[in-house]
């Protein structure tokens, strides 16, 4: 037992129903932000934007191992966004042999429009939060997720 009188093993379940839940609530988030975002595209391509978005360019490997995909996909999804016109690729700057991922403009401006409704969704859930309990919640995240700052 501890202080609050649950047994650990209890908080721990009770833990991950709670990570379930929102895992669950933001990969059908994430499903919305795709279709609209471009409803053509399979959600996998959009997790590939967001991740270049979130993180900048990067090489087809690292977006890959990132985003826990296998090259080929990568490679083949990448494809299709250049096309639409939401990726480029250009020359490493570092040794002018390796190719760079990044979004295009188009692509930057494309997921800050489907990124307003999921995040609209979030600041609703957050709106009665005070600040403090907001950062207080931020930190403990961060924590959990194996970030020290």
């Amino acid at each position: 037992m501890n202080e609050i009188n649950v047994p650990r093993d209890r908080l721990e379940i009770e833990l991950g129903e709670q990570l379930n839940a929102l895992i669950s609530s933001a990969h059908a988030l994430n499903v919305k932000a795709a279709a609209k975002f471009d409803s053509s595209i399979q959600p996998a391509a959009f997790h590939l934007v967001r991740w270049l978005y979130s993180y900048g360019a990067t090489n087809a490997a690292a977006l890959a191992e990132s985003t826990a995909m296998d090259r080929s996909s990568v490679s083949r999804l990448v494809k299709q966004l250049q096309a639409l016109g939401y990726v480029k690729r250009e020359t490493s700057a570092n040794d002018g042999r390796g190719v760079v991922l990044s979004l295009t403009d188009y692509g930057q401006q494309k997921v800050l429009d489907a990124l307003k409704e999921k995040e609209s969704v979030y600041y609703e859930r957050l709106s009665d939060w005070k600040d403090a309990e907001l950062h207080d919640f931020i930190q403990r995240l961060r924590h959990f997720n194996g970030f020290r700052s």
